[in-house]
């Protein structure tokens, strides 16, 4: 849980925890994670505040289309990334970076993109091993303090 805290909760990210929310409910969905996808995106939507919006991006993730995906260029290229270190990781090139970059992101950003995305294929590997279930859960809860890494309440 630490992990988790420090990439998609930690202070310094300055990408918004929506997007990050966003790319780790990508990554779920293509890793066919529905306790990640369902935990997530109430996140993500809580925190985007924009229901229609939300649900549009949704079914665009359902649908595996990128394109559909209520999001600016930057973000298409930020999912693009993420399908490709997903579903091929050995076939990730410089170039996959490069694109990041030319579509605006700047190295720290890309380190946060990248980490997200690492992150999410650990914890779908990690809860779909152990066979979590939504059951009872209060679904989209986060930490509330990111300066804190000790510091666990959530809203």
């Amino acid at each position: 849980m630490a992990v988790y805290k420090y990439v998609l909760h930690h202070s310094a990210n300055t990408i918004p925890k929506w997007f990050l929310e966003a790319l780790g409910v990508w990554v779920s969905q293509l890793n066919s994670c529905n306790y990640c996808v369902e935990h997530h995106f109430a996140g993500m939507k809580r925190l985007l505040a924009d229901d229609p919006r939300s649900d549009a991006l949704r079914t665009a993730i359902e649908d595996g289309d990128i394109p559909a995906m209520p999001l600016d260029a930057r973000q298409h290229a930020a999912m693009r990334y993420a399908q490709r270190l997903t579903q091929s990781p050995a076939d990730m090139v410089q170039m996959d970076v490069e694109a990041l970059r030319m579509a605006g992101w700047d190295d720290g950003e890309i380190l946060e993109i990248n980490q997200v995305t690492a992150y999410f294929c650990y914890a779908n590997r990690t809860v779909l091993g152990l066979g979590c279930s939504t059951d009872g859960d209060i679904i989209g809860l986060s930490p509330n303090n990111n300066a804190d890494p000790d510091d666990w309440n959530h809203s």
